[in-house]
């Protein structure tokens, strides 16, 4: 008897992939774990509409995750919400950027030297992304948890990422914008927002003035990397009663040299303050 011919190549993988060569049911999955850390918990039938995912497949994706808990579930809520090991998966990124870790001093001592919460972001695309924080004990004061994004336009380390960027691949993000207008102060054309980040680029630090939340304002610088590219900011942020006068130029010294101090402790390039 002849034996049967093996099949020649690789052989056939039990998960469906896309046309796009990516394997669909972990496009949804990871689609659903975004949407639930962008809402910080939601209903079933609330994510569904969302992600535009038939619920019973949502179910199913969120039952998965909740098994490896990266989900958890709300049963007096009947709410869904992230879990303990996309923290400690989002935690690893954090351990292993340097601006993250070499930044966090540097916070601690911009928000006593000027009394403000320090923040530090991430540029994401067209957002920035929180990924750390040191709060002043003032009672009023600003607060974004880690992972909270904004709009680079309407944002004050956005604004200073963008101006820091080369000019092309500057000119590219900013006319691919939706210059969303968050409060009357926001920037809702090319030609005002451009304007700002040619002041910003002279000056070295960036002011947000209500530009996002009304009554909320903000400072901020670029940190850049060993090429000379932006690839995160420092800003502190609070009232607009405390962000006026004679006092804006010092903080934004104090942003700009927070700034520069990360980018040389973390091995970025050069660049005077």
């Amino acid at each position: 008897m002849n034996s049967p011919k093996r099949p020649r190549g690789r052989p056939k993988s039990a998960f469906k992939e896309s046309s796009a060569g990516t394997l669909q049911a972990l496009d949804r999955a990871l689609g659903v774990l975004t949407a639930l850390a962008r809402d910080e918990g939601t209903t079933l039938s609330d994510l569904s509409r969302e992600i535009d995912i038939p619920t019973a497949t949502t179910h199913r994706i969120l039952t998965t995750l909740e098994n490896h808990r990266f989900v958890t579930f709300d049963e007096e809520r009947q709410e869904w919400a992230v879990g303990i090991e996309a923290w400690r998966t989002g935690t690893a990124f954090l351990k292993r950027n340097s601006v993250v870790e070499v930044g966090r001093p540097v916070m601690r001592r911009l928000m006593k030297e000027t009394g403000e919460t320090a923040n530090l972001a991430v540029p994401d695309g067209r957002e920035v992304v929180f990924v750390g924080q040191v709060e002043t004990p003032n009672p009023i004061r600003a607060f974004f948890p880690p992972g909270t994004r904004t709009a680079m336009h309407a944002s004050g380390i956005g604004k200073a990422i963008l101006a820091a960027m080369r000019p092309q691949a500057q000119q590219r993000l900013i006319e691919d914008m939706d210059l969303t207008p968050f409060t009357a102060s926001t920037h809702v054309t090319l030609s005002g927002l451009t304007a700002d980040l040619h002041s910003i680029a002279a000056r070295g630090w960036s002011h947000d003035r209500e530009e996002r939340h009304a009554g909320m304002s903000c400072i901020g610088a670029a940190i850049l990397n060993d090429q000379g590219e932006p690839c995160a900011g420092i800003s502190v942020s609070g009232p607009t009663v405390r962000f006026s006068g004679e006092g804006i130029a010092d903080l934004g010294r104090r942003v700009a040299e927070a700034a520069q101090e990360i980018t040389d402790l973390s091995g970025g390039a050069m660049r005077d303050v």
